[in-house]
């Protein structure tokens, strides 16, 4: 037994503090552990507050923001990395609750798309800045330092999408209309070359490579 749990110990490991001393990229990808339970801190304070678990509020905020086809229990799975029993099981209580519509007006009977109530308009009005206060820390960090913390986290982000551990992005890179000149981006669409801060992590107009 104690020789498996030093096999254990041996690897190595981000969560280890004696190996983080001397492996940044340990210590950073331990910073982005501590942050990602930050939002989820903020979320279950807010969740609370409503009456609601913290995917049903993210369902809710997200129907605001998103076009339609992307409202339907297929996408949202995709998109919060969960199963569509589990996307099916929050929209079976926000519906109970009024804040959604179910609108079945698609060809496929099978399927129907998320709108938003009156009442879950509302709740979207008092739950979306739930991670303000992350945003008013970052908006105290120098300008330049923020464009350098964007263009890391969007290159992760693009290629955490490659590797499989994001389903789901709308990022320019991996979009049918972003070309790479050099160090330059370019958008087709808009027909205008892009600073890096201009990179869209969730763009509208968003068409995935074929």
């Amino acid at each position: 037994m104690f020789a498996g749990r030093q096999q254990v110990m041996d690897k190595k490991s981000a969560f280890d503090p004696n190996w983080q001393v001397d492996d940044l990229a340990s210590k950073i990808v331990t910073g982005l552990e501590r942050i990602s339970q930050a939002f989820k801190v903020l979320l279950w304070e807010k969740a609370k507050e409503f009456g609601l678990s913290p995917i049903q509020i993210q369902i809710l905020i997200f129907v605001a923001h998103h076009k339609d086809e992307f409202n339907n229990v297929s996408f949202l799975a995709q998109e919060f990395n969960v199963t569509k029993p589990t996307i099916s099981d929050a929209i079976r209580v926000l519906n109970k609750k009024s804040l959604i519509i179910k609108d079945h007006s698609s060809a496929d009977n099978r399927s129907y798309t998320i709108l938003l109530s009156t009442l879950g308009k509302d709740i979207v009005a008092q739950t979306q800045q739930f991670a303000r206060p992350i945003s008013q820390l970052v908006e105290q960090v120098d300008v330049q330092e923020q464009g350098n913390v964007f263009k890391t986290l969007s290159k992760l982000i693009y290629q955490m999408n490659q590797a499989g551990i994001l389903t789901v992005q709308r990022t320019c890179f991996a979009c049918r209309y972003y070309q790479k000149n050099g160090t330059n981006h370019y958008c087709n669409l808009l027909e205008k070359q892009l600073k890096h801060a201009d990179i869209r992590l969730d763009c509208v107009e968003f068409e995935p490579k074929s």
